[in-house]
C-alpha cells in the first residue's frame, strides 16, 4: 500500500467534503459531490478495493449528483410557476385582486360560496348542507326514499 498516495487522496476527500458542506448553492453542491465521489473512488482504488471503487464511481460520482440536479431543476421550475400564478392571480398592476384564484369572487374567506359578498368561513358548510338537501334520503341526487 502506498502511504503518501493514501494521504493525498484522503486530504482531497476531506477538502471536497468541506467545500460541499460550506457551499450554499444546490447546483454547486451537486457538482462538488460528484468530485467528492471521484476522490472517494480513487481512495478506494488506492486502498485496494476495486469493487467498492467501481460502485462509488457509478453511484457517488454519476447517479447521486444527477438525481440532485434533476430535483433542483424540477423544484425551481415548480416554484417559478407558483410565483407566476400567485402574482398573476392578485393583479399585475399591484392593485390587488377581486377574489381568490379559484374564481369564486367572494372576499369573505378562503371557503366562499361563490356568491358576491357571501361566504366567509361558513360558506363551505352551507354548500355541504345544500348538497345534502339536494340529495334524497338515500344520499344520491335526484331522490330516493
Amino acid at each position: 500500500m502506498n502511504t503518501p498516495l493514501v494521504a493525498v487522496a484522503l486530504a482531497f476527500v476531506v477538502v471536497c467534503a468541506t467545500v460541499a458542506v460550506l457551499c450554499r448553492d444546490p447546483v454547486r453542491q451537486a457538482l462538488v459531490l460528484a468530485v467528492l465521489g471521484l476522490g472517494l473512488a480513487v481512495l478506494f482504488a488506492v486502498l485496494q478495493a476495486p469493487d467498492v471503487a467501481l460502485s462509488q464511481l457509478g453511484v457517488g460520482t454519476a447517479l447521486t449528483p444527477l438525481l440532485i440536479l434533476l430535483t433542483v431543476r424540477k423544484v425551481s421550475r415548480r416554484s417559478t410557476a407558483d410565483a407566476d400564478a400567485a402574482s398573476g392571480g392578485d393583479g399585475a398592476d399591484g392593485s390587488g385582486g377581486s377574489g381568490g384564484s379559484n374564481g369564486s369572487g367572494s372576499s369573505g374567506g378562503s371557503r366562499g360560496s361563490g356568491e358576491a359578498g357571501g361566504g366567509g368561513s361558513r360558506g363551505g358548510a352551507d354548500d355541504a348542507a345544500r348538497t345534502r338537501d339536494d340529495a334524497g334520503s338515500d344520499g344520491y341526487p335526484g331522490g330516493g326514499s
